[in-house]
């Protein structure tokens, strides 16, 4: 293999691999940020004459006057200036927010601040994240049972392309689930992992459980179909491991697991047994997911944006189908590449998770984008390692540039209902900060129409690197 290990770092990079872009429309520095712009309220000029001309000229105007000021970026204290949001979210089933970068400290915990208030106000329960399947198992017996010990899973389900969640903001966003849940046992919030990057040892021992309580007929063939491919090293280790395998062998490997999948699918569930059941087949497609997206050839550029496409609708199909079986409301946490309804780059990323929900959920799935003007992150540099880097203001004519400029610091605001005035620059493309986990990388500055990627937009004027713990 040439490339798989530069794929690993891509797949929590939200465009693929091989796409060229314009030249970023803002600079990294190992200084901090620029000092902030002064808000700058354009709609209220001298004269009612020209206050009404510039709200017309003025995209920032008129999204100033339907936007609404966000208290904090912090989870903890009152959540009243979350309510406007809430009227946003409506009846929505499944709520993507994403992110401007992979490791932000505000970006983590506005996920935080507003998943607690959908608990709380809207009757959410379950938070899911790119992260594996069989993570989000895990995560979800702590949350519910207490099982394990948070830093021990965190350490070894968050490595490899997936160590940017390995962090304080997450760790302190899974304690307050758990603390919720200790409080409503009868009504816990669940923990989902969406992605396909990885199948944990958990998932094979799930399968077979099953088969042999309800189908001890298949124990054999199964237990033939998976041979060797139950982990038996850490994830990062054995990921790098499968991808040094051939493709043939990895083509068959991902054939074996589609046919295991086709056993337990032969004589369905019923009665008491079709909640096992239904979990048992997705348990062993959270598997075939994996070998099917090893199974492309990723040392052959033609064969990214196919895998690219795979990666996102597995993402997609899984929350969906979390959604069906539990009736959960979800929280979709994810790269604004991700959860937006348009794909950023279509030529390398033909259609993404938020345009799969909007398909399968219609008006029940609703993106919101997170944006920022200036800030930190923590991203792997040209040399591999783990680094902060710094950007600062966005340039004009940039999508950041114009909404720093709206009346408040940080705020929300809901594209769908946007005045006149805002609607052509809404409609334009226009350059905007998508920072992946390298950087620099070769899309962070897509040009996107916001209005045809997200419905709302959450904005914070400045952003620090989140606190990694490993």
């Amino acid at each position: 293999m040439k490339t798989h290990k530069a794929l690993l770092a891509a797949l929590l990079v939200p465009l693929g691999a091989t796409l060229a872009v314009a030249p970023a429309a803002f600079a990294a520095t190992p200084t901090a940020p620029t000092a902030a712009s002064a808000s700058v309220d354009t709609g209220a000029p001298a004269g009612p004459g020209e206050a009404a001309d510039a709200a017309f000229r003025s995209p920032e105007a008129a999204l100033g006057r339907v936007a609404h000021p966000l208290r904090t970026t912090e989870p903890h204290g009152g959540l009243a200036d979350l309510r406007p949001f809430g009227r946003m979210v409506g009846d929505a089933r499944v709520v993507g927010l994403g992110e401007a970068t992979h490791s932000s400290h505000e970006f983590f915990t506005v996920k935080h601040r507003v998943f607690r208030y959908l608990v709380e106000e809207k009757g959410f329960r379950a938070f899911a994240l790119e992260a594996p399947w069989s993570t989000g198992l895990r995560l979800d017996a702590y949350l519910l049972r207490g099982e394990g010990d948070l830093k021990q899973i965190m350490d070894e389900e968050f490595q490899g392309t997936y160590q940017w969640w390995n962090n304080a903001e997450y760790r302190d966003l899974l304690q307050w689930m758990r603390a919720y849940n200790v409080e409503h046992p009868t009504d816990p919030v669940r923990f989902v992992g969406d992605d396909n990057g990885f199948a944990g040892a958990e998932l094979y021992d799930k399968v077979n459980a099953y088969a042999a309580t309800a189908r001890p007929e298949l124990t054999p063939r199964l237990t033939e179909l998976y041979r060797g491919l139950r982990p038996a090293t850490d994830a990062e280790t054995y990921v790098n491991d499968y991808l040094a395998k051939p493709l043939a062998e990895r083509k068959e490997l991902a054939e074996r697991t589609g046919r295991a999948v086709d056993l337990l699918k032969q004589r369905p569930g019923t009665g008491a047994d079709a909640d096992a059941y239904a979990w048992a087949v997705q348990h062993a497609t959270a598997i075939h997911q994996m070998t099917t997206l090893y199974a492309f050839d990723l040392d052959d550029p033609e064969d990214i944006p196919d895998a690219m496409r795979y990666r996102d609708q597995v993402m997609a199909e899984n929350v969906a189908w979390w959604q069906r079986q539990t009736g959960d409301k979800i929280v979709l946490a994810a790269h604004n590449g991700h959860i937006a309804v348009r794909t950023y780059a279509p030529v390398t990323y033909p259609k993404v998770q938020g345009g799969f929900l909007r398909e399968q959920l219609g008006r029940d799935y609703l993106s919101v984008g997170l944006t920022f003007d200036r800030g930190s992150f923590n991203a792997l540099g040209q040399d591999g390692g783990v680094h902060r880097f710094t950007v600062g203001a966005a340039a004009p004519g940039t999508i950041e540039y114009t909404l720093d400029r709206v009346r408040y610091r940080d705020f929300v605001v809901d594209l769908r209902n946007a005045p006149a005035a805002a609607r052509t620059w809404l409609a334009t493309p226009h350059t905007v900060k998508n920072i992946g986990a390298t950087y620099p990388g070769i899309v962070d500055a897509p040009q996107i129409r916001l209005a045809e990627s997200h419905d709302v937009v959450i904005h914070l004027q400045r952003v620090r690197a989140a606190r990694l713990l490993k």
